[in-house]
């Protein structure tokens, strides 16, 4: 079959760059040349193909610029000492017994502040990760912990980029989206808590009880620790003051929370996400110039290019953001969006969604979404286009009214986003966790991560088996009331054969 053909060889180009440590914009434009090439053999107009193209890329006009915002926003809120004030004074409460659920906890609330996995795990998640390793916690179950809690954020953030290119695919409102996902991760996260918990409490208990665990962890510890970054050294004195390290290059004043504070309550009254990181911004600015004391033209460079610090341990530590480093996001989007343009005027993906709807009807459209998440994440290697993919491969599993969108963003923010990292080989999980040096079974332990599309699924089956025994129930009582079903389109075409349009 061509499609398959021109899929596994994309899918062949994209392994190999994610496997060299190459970037993967050049694999994507090599899919953009593949799937025009699939096109032009099923003989259809360059024209037309460039031009559905051009218009699924204008159509991501809107999430780009907020990407564009929120490389600002990371960037001055680095500099403006933002994050240094709350990692300084969050850490602080951080003990051998409770590190464990701490580091999830800690972790969940940076990422939700600042959107980011990638940036949470740099930041909160690398010192919980040595201040764990310095305590002889098992670097497993610590890695899973700050893994699964860096992507609580990037989940349900007002500034997360993931929840932002949700909300344009599906054309919903962001805080209606952030509001169910609330609702539907409140259980798998207070069960990760408890998980943790009892972690903890086994891990201090074996070590209390001198059964040699504390020792055994230790040892375990050691490949993974010696590596660490400089700011974030095993060594128990190099750790324990960060609040002197932060203190020495920032004013840790308390207007320093003001940008932080501000998305809060402007996320809770509602306020358009791109006006409230715009109001931030200008108060990230303000704390700039005014508590920082930093001039006008270090602070125009820094838009752009990011925060780097002078201190090195800090560096390593607080230096990133800029609107330089989201042009790999915004190319992605960019290039997957025009893949959406292509597989419209080509139907290159037509079989394989009338598969997916068929799968649909049997286990309903949140089961085949969790599972085409799934096997897109594999082959994506990355969040960005596994969020994209399944949005593409599920849409007929959705009607286009307000409530069915609303279903398939929180159906999308319930599988492609949480799933994406469990794969061991896509980016999503593989970064962070190169960035904290926890080993690749800490997957294993990211326990928010699995646990949310599987409650999903559950909650989804007892849904559909109630409703099929309320409808029969209500058929046998009343034969004449029984409720007709409608199928959707590529149901029916599924069923009456797949006819492609002339040209294809």
């Amino acid at each position: 079959m061509l499609e398959a053909g021109a899929m596994l060889l994309f899918c062949a180009v994209l392994f190999a760059s994610v496997a060299l440590g190459w970037s993967i914009i050049p694999a994507l434009f090599v899919g953009v040349l593949l799937f025009m090439g699939y096109g032009l053999v099923r003989r259809c107009s360059l024209r037309a193909m460039a031009s559905r193209a051009a218009g699924s890329v204008r159509s991501a006009g809107t999430v780009v610029v907020a990407f564009v915002l929120i490389g600002v926003l990371t960037s001055l809120w680095r500099a403006s000492g933002t994050i240094v004030f709350i990692v300084a004074h969050s850490t602080a409460v951080i003990h051998a017994a409770t590190v464990i659920p701490l580091s999830f906890l800690l972790c969940s609330a940076m990422s939700v502040l600042v959107g980011s996995s990638f940036a949470s795990a740099a930041t909160m998640g690398t010192i919980c990760m040595s201040l764990g390793l310095s305590m002889q916690a098992n670097p497993v179950m610590l890695g899973g912990a700050i893994l699964a809690g860096v992507y609580v954020g990037d989940r349900c953030s007002p500034v997360s980029t993931s929840a932002l290119l949700v909300k344009q695919l599906t054309h919903t409102n962001l805080f209606n989206t952030i509001a169910r996902m609330l609702r539907t991760g409140a259980v798998p996260f207070v069960l990760s808590c408890v998980v943790y918990v009892a972690a903890a409490v086994v891990e201090w208990l074996c070590a209390s009880g001198g059964s040699g665990f504390g020792a055994a962890s230790a040892a375990a510890t050691a490949g993974s620790a010696g590596s660490a970054r400089a700011a974030v050294s095993t060594n128990a004195s190099s750790i324990t003051d960060i609040g002197g390290l932060f203190s020495s290059a920032f004013d840790l004043h308390w207007l320093t929370l003001v940008p932080a504070l501000l998305v809060i309550v402007l996320a809770l009254l509602r306020v358009d996400v791109r006006l409230l990181m715009l109001a931030s911004i200008a108060a990230s600015v303000a704390v700039c110039v005014g508590v920082q004391h930093m001039e006008w033209a270090e602070l125009l460079r820094l838009l752009i290019f990011g925060y780097h610090a002078q201190n090195p341990q800090v560096a390593a530590l607080l230096d990133g953001g800029g609107i330089l480093s989201m042009l790999t996001v915004m190319a992605t989007v960019c290039i997957s969006s025009a893949y959406a343009g292509i597989f419209a005027e080509t139907r290159m993906l037509a079989r394989l969604q009338q598969v997916i709807e068929m799968l649909g009807h049997r286990i309903g459209a949140c089961g085949a979404t969790m599972i085409t998440a799934t096997c897109a994440a594999a082959l994506a290697c990355n969040q960005t286009l596994t969020i994209m993919l399944t949005h593409q491969l599920c849409g007929g599993l959705y009607g286009d009214d307000e409530s069915e969108r609303s279903a398939q963003a929180i159906d999308l923010e319930d599988s492609a986003v949480v799933i994406a990292p469990l794969i061991p080989w896509s980016i999503a999980g593989a970064v962070p966790l190169a960035t904290i040096n926890a080993p690749t079974l800490s997957l294993a332990a990211a326990t928010f991560l699995y646990l949310l599309p599987l409650s999903r699924m559950l909650a989804s089956a007892v849904r559909r088996r109630s409703g099929f025994r309320t409808r029969h129930r209500s058929q046998n009582q009343n034969p004449g009331l029984a409720i007709p079903h409608r199928p959707k389109p590529m149901l029916h075409m599924f069923a009456h054969g797949f006819h492609p349009k002339s040209g294809d």
